[in-house]
């Protein structure tokens, strides 16, 4: 297995003087954001926090304002020095990088897309989108034909001499997207970049966002206050609360599993049918007890990987429970009517 594209272990942010007193402090006492503000006048931005990003995986970290989730996905490229702990980027401690290596590992493996792109306004579309070859010293026609793949990929074909104030949001958004990618990147840090669009906008973008890693295979670290968002485009999810991290899992276990009442009222009204599946709610095949009359061998049979919603149109079209296969197509568990509805009320 490939060794993690990211891996945070025991990172922490204070701002303040005594930063690493106050660290110290937390540690001992066990001290809340408002009594180190009290006692030290610093604000803790992470405390503590240590996760792994795979390969290829799309990343997501949600959390209400001032969670430190913006905060946290700067200190992946050393925009922000941490108090303590270890950044490993790419294989490389980011810590350890001189100034030089660091501004390579930015020009080169690592791109960013933020809510605001700051895109130069006196500069075409496609100067923009050519901007990080332009401070590699990459010639002007190979900055061209980059620029111009990246549009395509992004569908902005024709709008190559705009300027940034004739587009929309969106639009400027996707040329944001192109100008990241037109380094190829191994690692894309995103944060919040649709979060100012309006609904449909974002959509198509979340859409299309998805078509691009599926083509490219980028590692992802992807900030959103929006679990629909992160649930949505999220391999994993971490949530964040006072600069901590409460819980990371997929989507499913997020939602089927909440740590704690914080996780649980994020979740409350988030529908389960895209996100729930048959291996979840089944009720293995051995501890199935069969009903008088009952023949499973004429029984419906489907994936274990089969969501909610396709349970649902399934259960409509029969009388008896559902047999789930695994990916050998052996039977493997039963999903009855009465354990289907308790699925799609989460168990209750």
């Amino acid at each position: 297995m490939d060794a993690p594209a990211i891996v945070l272990e025991g990172v922490w942010k204070v701002f303040g003087e005594r930063a690493d007193e106050v660290v110290d402090q937390i540690r001992r006492h066990d001290l809340g954001k408002p009594e180190v503000l009290e006692r030290f006048n610093a604000v803790v931005g992470i405390a503590d926090v240590s996760f792994d990003v795979r390969r290829g995986e799309i990343f997501c970290i949600m959390g209400l304002s001032g969670s430190g989730k913006s905060t946290l996905v700067r200190h992946i490229n050393r925009l922000i020095e941490p108090t303590a702990g270890t950044i490993n980027l790419l294989g490389q401690d980011v810590l350890g990088l001189s100034e030089a290596e660091l501004r390579d590992l930015r020009a080169r493996r690592v791109g960013m897309v933020f809510q605001h792109m700051a895109l130069f306004p006196h500069r075409s579309v496609r100067d923009n989108v050519a901007y990080p070859l332009e401070i590699r010293g990459e010639p002007k026609l190979r900055r061209w034909q980059v620029s111009q793949r990246m549009l395509s990929m992004v569908e902005l074909d024709g709008y190559e001499d705009r300027f940034p104030t004739e587009l929309s949001g969106g639009m400027q958004q996707r040329v944001g997207l192109a100008r990241a990618l037109a380094s190829d990147p191994d690692v894309l840090l995103m944060d919040e970049p649709f979060s100012a669009l309006d609904p449909l906008i974002r959509r198509q973008l979340q859409d299309q966002f998805l078509e691009l890693s599926e083509q490219l295979h980028k590692t992802t670290l992807f900030i959103t206050h929006d679990l629909d968002e992160a649930i949505r485009l999220g391999t994993r999810i971490a949530i964040m609360k006072d600069g901590r991290i409460v819980q990371i899992g997929t989507p499913e276990d997020i939602v089927t599993n909440p740590t704690d009442d914080y996780v649980r009222d994020f979740v409350k009204d988030i529908s389960k049918l895209k996100l729930v599946f048959a291996h979840t709610i089944m009720e293995p095949l051995g501890e199935y007890r069969t009903k008088p009359g009952e023949d499973l061998s004429q029984a419906l049979r489907t994936s274990e990987d089969t969501d909610l919603d396709g349970l649902v149109d399934l259960a409509i079209t029969t009388e008896h429970p559902i047999v789930i296969t695994d990916r050998e197509a052996r039977d493997v568990g039963v999903v009855s009517k009465d354990r289907l509805l308790l699925g799609i009320q989460g168990g209750k």
